[in-house]
């Protein structure tokens, strides 16, 4: 036999891939300590932690708005499956956390879907699961957006909705008049 016929199948590793943005990103260089567009491998019994406390967080944001432990995403295997996948859990008392618009307060946990986008405060994560096989280990592959993620997210989901449907008489009978509105406020 070639060695190529004894090499042993190599396996596809998961990868979540996270885009971060904060509006400040260039004057407060609260992301100096990730490495962004460098894969990682993370141990699957090891929680993926984000927060100041360099200490304590694989992920440190250096931002004083920032919970000392901000949440945690964990690997795990789905039952009876050969499937895996991430929960996230928020672990601030002070700040609320978002995914895909669902609200996590203090120590409420989900799973994460495949592509969410997780916001606390004013930061923006884009979370993107690749699918892998590998068991004993995944990857996190740290990417820095340039835009707000919600925006360049929510706008393609927006339904447009026809004028003719809306008639000023509506408006008049409402007490109210039409208000203009910046398309970020409906995300």
């Amino acid at each position: 036999m070639s060695s190529f016929e004894e090499a042993e199948t190599e396996e596809t590793v998961t990868c979540l891939h996270l885009t971060f943005y904060h509006p400040g990103q260039q004057e407060k260089l609260m992301f100096r300590c990730l490495n962004f567009g460098k894969r990682e491998q993370v141990r699957a019994e090891d929680t993926a932690t984000f927060g100041r406390d360099s200490g304590t967080c694989r992920y440190s944001l250096v931002d004083t708005r920032v919970s000392r432990v901000q949440f945690s995403l964990q690997f795990y295997r789905k039952l009876h499956t050969s499937e895996y996948g991430f929960e996230i859990k928020n672990l601030s008392k002070r700040t609320r956390l978002t995914v895909n618009q669902t609200e996590l307060g203090y120590l409420n946990k989900i799973d994460l879907p495949w592509r969410s986008v997780i916001c606390f405060g004013d930061y923006q994560v884009l979370a993107e699961i690749q699918e892998g096989e590998a068991m004993d280990y995944f990857e996190t592959h740290l990417h820095l957006a340039e835009a707000p993620i919600l925006q360049e997210k929510c706008l393609p989901s927006l339904q447009p909705v026809p004028e003719k449907e809306i008639s000023p008489s509506f408006f008049l009978s409402q007490g109210e008049s039409p208000t203009e509105m910046d398309e970020n406020d409906l995300c």
